[in-house]
């Protein structure tokens, strides 16, 4: 039972690597080369001297997703004897994202076709440059609600850490906290025009950056060791 523990720990690990890899290429790295809010020109410069490297973030997206889809059910062979309910709210919170997630990536397919001449003759620079700034504009709001669920998965997933007995509480702790940062970066992005000039969006969002790296990496080298187990956990 505990080897197959181990291995099942393990396999959830690898596939929160691909989540964690293939997130920041898609959702960091990518953008941070390509993209200048504040200068339309630039950015469709960017994106149609680099258009392999925007394609690139298209793919890693599609398997991101994809690997999210799959992450959270290999987490509930692992966890679902710590708390069934709790187990099946993580499944679901995780998943619902994934097919918003998979269709909000149309947007930037859309700005493929914008960049292309051939595809639309009749635009003129200008024109053209301000349909990609909004494509991407459009993008970027899909990713704000689905970040909704990003964050109140971790909840559950947080709480089945911390009381499973053998994976680290810190871990589930940080996870429950990232749930929280992450409601609070979406809610102040909703409510409050300049709130990612404010400077705490980052600063908030730490929690649940290390709670994902540390699981990630925990169940990737570490597994599901027995040294944690101190008490039977509630169902």
């Amino acid at each position: 039972m505990t080897h197959h523990r181990h291995t099942m720990a393990r396999q959830a690990g690898l596939l929160y690597l691909v989540v964690v890899a293939t997130g920041i290429f898609s959702l960091l790295y990518v953008p941070s080369q390509l993209l200048e809010w504040r200068d339309a020109a630039a950015t469709f410069s960017n994106i149609r001297a680099s258009e392999t490297l925007f394609r690139w973030g298209i793919v890693a997206g599609v398997i991101c997703y994809t690997a999210f889809l799959l992450l959270p059910l290999a987490l509930y062979r692992l966890l679902h004897p710590v708390h069934k309910p709790f187990a099946v709210a993580m499944v679901a919170l995780a998943v619902v994202s994934v097919p918003f997630s998979l269709f909000n990536l149309l947007y930037k397919v859309n700005v493929l076709t914008l960049i292309s001449d051939a595809s639309s003759p009749g635009m003129d620079a200008a024109a053209r440059q301000a349909a990609v700034m909004l494509q991407l504009r459009y993008y970027n709001n899909g990713i704000q609600l689905i970040s909704i669920f990003w964050g109140l998965w971790l909840f559950p997933f947080g709480y089945l850490v911390f009381a499973s007995g053998f994976l680290p509480k810190i871990l589930g702790a940080m996870l429950m906290v990232g749930c929280v940062g992450y409601l609070v970066n979406t809610g102040g992005g909703f409510l409050y025009s300049g709130y990612a000039d404010w400077g705490i969006a980052r600063f908030v969002s730490l929690p649940a950056s290390l709670g994902e790296i540390g699981i990630c990496l925990w169940l990737l080298v570490m597994g599901a060791r027995n040294g944690f187990a101190t008490r039977t956990p509630p169902r």
